[in-house]
């Protein structure tokens, strides 16, 4: 199951390594943040970064009978927020949720990224993981490179920058 620790937005990468040293391999499968590849301008040359997806959040693959080795475990990780959940049960992310994000940031977990072009007032990606799923962009930024995804994850609607160059406009 895939469950999601809430943390300090700047500390995931340091969370990250601390429930990889501090939890025991029988318990925790993996642990992940996802990012996404933005262009940035720098001296003159574009360059890719990569940012985090979803500031203040770091997902952890177990398996669900090893949630309370999981939960105690977490107690000697410094800097963990919360287990995500509803109330007083913590919840792993929907399978819906599981496949938008194997979908969107493949094996890696990182969003590349897309191309598209932009005729009249509707945007069509061409190349890219946002391909199909334009119905998701809430605004773009052409300088920026830039687009704005409102998606609905960990039980509420989230706000996410993913990076999208378009190429045309008509």
């Amino acid at each position: 199951m895939w469950y999601v620790l809430q943390v300090r937005t700047g500390t995931e990468e340091n969370i990250r390594l601390q429930c990889q040293k501090e939890i025991s391999k029988a318990v925790l499968e993996h642990c992940f943040i996802p990012y996404y590849e933005e262009k940035r301008r720098i001296r003159g040359e574009w360059t890719i970064q990569k940012k985090v997806l979803f500031p203040g959040y770091v997902f952890v693959i177990i398996e669900k009978e090893k949630l309370d080795q999981l939960f105690w475990s977490l107690k000697n990780v410094i800097g963990l927020t919360k287990l995500i959940g509803t109330g007083q049960e913590i919840v792993p992310l929907t399978e819906e949720e599981k496949n938008f994000l194997i979908g969107f940031g493949g094996e890696a977990q990182v969003v590349e990224m897309s191309e598209g072009v932009i005729e009249g007032d509707k945007t069509i990606v061409t190349k890219g993981p946002l391909m199909g799923k334009e119905g998701f962009i809430r605004k773009i930024d052409r300088h920026k490179r830039k687009a704005w995804l409102e998606i609905e994850m960990f039980g509420r609607m989230q706000e996410i920058q993913v990076g999208l160059e378009i190429v045309r406009k008509s």
